[in-house]
Formats: C-alpha cells, structure tokens, sequence
C-alpha cells in the first residue's frame, strides 16, 4: 500500500505534535535513549579490517589467506551494523478508544510510540507505521528524520479508521508481506481479536516483535452500580446488565480472565516478548524494568 505524499498539519493538530514530542523527547534524552540503544541487537556483523593475530584472539578469526600470503597469523576484525528498522504497528480500532482512567488504551498507544519513534530517530534508526483497524488503515515506509517522526505522530492522533473492527491477523499479514528485511516490531493492541496466532507466528520468526498489551481496569472488573446497558464499540451491540448482582459480575470476571489466559499462552508459546499496561497507571517504570532485562539478556 503506497503511501500517499503529506498533507499539511492543520494549526490544532500541529500543536498537538508539538506537546506530544516535547513530553515524549524529554523522557528519550533524560531517561531513556541509553536503555533503548543497549536492548537490541544490530542487524549483523560487517567486515571492517585485518590485523595480526594476539594471544587470546580466537582461532575461527585467522584470515588464512592473508595469513598464507604473510607468513604470520592475521585475523579478520568485524564490526557490527548498529542501525535498525522499527516498525510500529498500532491497533486503531474503536476498543481503542475506550478509556475510564487518565487516558483512554489509545492515546496511551500513541504516547507510547511516540516515545519509541523518537528514541529511534536518537539512535539513527529507521521508523515507520503501520496503523490497522479492521483493515490496514496507513501503511508509512521506515524511514529517519525528524519530519517523518511527526507525520508518523499526525497519523497516529488524527487517522480516522476505515471501520470500527480490529483485524490483527490482516494487519500482520500485510506487514510479513511488506516487511522483508528483519526488522524490531512494536506491537500495541488489546488484542480484542481471534485469528492472529499464526500470523503473529510468523512475524516472531521473521522479526524482533515485542507486544505492548493495552488494558483499561473496568475490563477486568464492573463496578456495583445497578443495571447499565453496555456497548461493545466495535459490534455496536448493546446488553443490559444487572452489575449489582455479584454472581454476574464474578462471571464476566471469569470470563475475560480466562481470555487473558488463553492470550498469555498464546504468547508464552510463541516466546514472545510483551509488556502489559494498564490506562491508569504510569508506563515509564515498567516500560524501563523491560528494556533492562533485555539488555541484561543480551549481555
């Protein structure tokens, strides 16, 4: 899906880009750029030079052409290629929109990858955006530089989705098809789908996929407050509730629980990474605990 050339940010969008890459720059350059820099991998090691060989130095290293030439041990010398592509892929969907504490679950996506976005561009990385509702949404290139950054934040805060679903599985599909080169996927949804386990299957194979698990409490528990009609937003569907009564809310409680289990597992299975996150609660700590431990990993 190409991607059509920018239009210019209107005056309230801009100033909404601008709060945003203030807040989130300051929590790159402050706290965070190191841990980011240290956590992942380049995409591979690069010849870079030749020197003789020193005690200590391994064996697999000897160049044994120069080696035959000078008549003393040489050893290659490597380097490793630092640069990555990051990809965002953001869930766009009107679950997304759903909220009962500071900020609804995507508006903390959108923060959340903001922050990514811009402690890529620190690090000379490539960034690009693939935002999906029940169909891909905007598909934008990886690339780096600062306009790029925030065209990737104007589509994020202002992109209207093309319905109100959430087609995970299309979604990552397209993205094994577009995305050929290896690459660090940041994955942010409720996964409020079916269907996305084999073509998550494959973009853990193929990249360096770690999912951000958005979540607001009222899912996970209603309130006694009587009879409410509850909306599922992206089916439109209503029903009528009696919250008041604890026998109904211990089984809408069991229910989702045993939903999280089954997602849980899905990702234990594919040994992917994830970070759940709550609408209420601050993102930073766990967000930094993650990035740490990744790092400790890959010492």
């Amino acid at each position: 899906m190409a991607t059509p050339a920018a239009a210019p940010f209107a005056p309230e969008t801009l100033r909404n880009i601008r709060r945003l890459e203030i807040k989130t720059r300051r929590l790159v350059n402050e706290l965070f750029g190191g841990r980011y820099h240290s956590s992942f991998k380049g995409r591979g090691m690069t010849f870079a030079d030749i020197r003789e060989y020193a005690p200590g130095d391994e064996i697999r290293s000897i160049d044994w052409n120069v080696t035959a030439r000078m008549g003393t041990p040489f050893i290659k010398q490597y380097t490793e290629e630092r640069e990555l592509t990051i990809c965002l892929v953001v869930d766009n969907s009107a679950s997304l929109k759903f909220g009962t504490r500071v900020r609804s679950k995507h508006s903390l996506a959108v923060e959340l990858a903001a922050v990514l976005a811009f402690a890529a561009l620190r690090n000379n990385d490539k960034v690009g955006l693939l935002l999906f509702s029940d169909a891909v949404d905007r598909y934008v290139r990886p690339r780096k530089s600062r306009l790029h950054a925030l065209r990737i934040l104007r589509d994020m805060l202002v992109l209207e989705p093309k319905g109100n679903g959430t087609g995970l599985a299309e979604a990552l599909a397209f993205l094994n098809r577009v995305q050929r080169k290896r690459a660090v996927v940041f994955l942010f949804s409720d996964f409020l789908a079916a269907g996305w386990e084999q073509p998550l299957a494959v973009t853990q194979r193929r990249h360096d996929t770690i999912a951000f698990v958005l979540e607001d409490p009222r899912e996970r528990d209603l309130p006694a407050a009587g009879w409410l009609n509850l909306e599922d937003l992206e089916t439109g569907e209503r029903v009528l509730v009696d919250t008041g009564n604890a026998s109904v809310r211990e089984r809408l409680a069991r229910s989702r629980a045993d939903a999280r289990k089954h997602r849980d597992g899905i990702f234990r299975k594919l040994g992917l990474d994830t970070i759940p996150l709550e609408t209420g609660q601050p993102y930073l700590k766990p967000l930094m605990a993650f990035f740490e431990r990744r790092a400790r990993r890959l010492r």
